[in-house]
């Protein structure tokens, strides 16, 4: 599949479209076939590498720890783990995750929510702005 990815901090220009393996789902994760993601203040400050507490926060004082940018992302479920309760495949889901600027992405059950059916895949990856390190 393909992904975004960087591997040093800076402008925009260090972001690089590259193939990747497409993740599995753990057991407490959704496989989402990414329809929109969003990009947002904690994207370009993970990728900046600025302030200098980001580095220190994530642990890559020299380069990025997440190499993978994207957090708000909006899609359909393609599989589910084997302790996923909440969704199924088909369904339309949208909620946070690294590495969300990318084909697939996998994200852990309870950082994700039902899609409206009233609202477009866009505007849903707009709503998540996820701002913890554990995502």
């Amino acid at each position: 599949m393909k992904a975004v990815v960087y591997t040093q901090y800076g402008p925009p220009d260090v972001l690089q479209v590259k193939e990747v393996a497409t993740p599995a789902p753990a057991d407490n994760e959704v496989l989402i076939k990414v329809r929109a993601a969003s990009v947002n203040p904690l994207d370009w400050r993970l990728m900046r590498g600025k302030p200098l507490f980001v580095r220190l926060m994530l642990g890559g004082l020299r380069k990025p720890k997440p190499t993978r940018p994207g957090v708000d992302v909006a899609g359909q479920v393609e599989a589910v783990g084997i302790n996923v309760t909440q969704f199924k495949p088909g369904d339309e889901v949208f909620g946070a995750r690294h590495g969300a600027f990318a084909e697939y992405v996998c994200a852990a059950e309870d950082k994700l929510a039902l899609k409206p059916a009233n609202i477009s895949f866009e505007e849903a990856a707009a709503v998540p702005v996820e701002h913890s390190n554990d995502t």
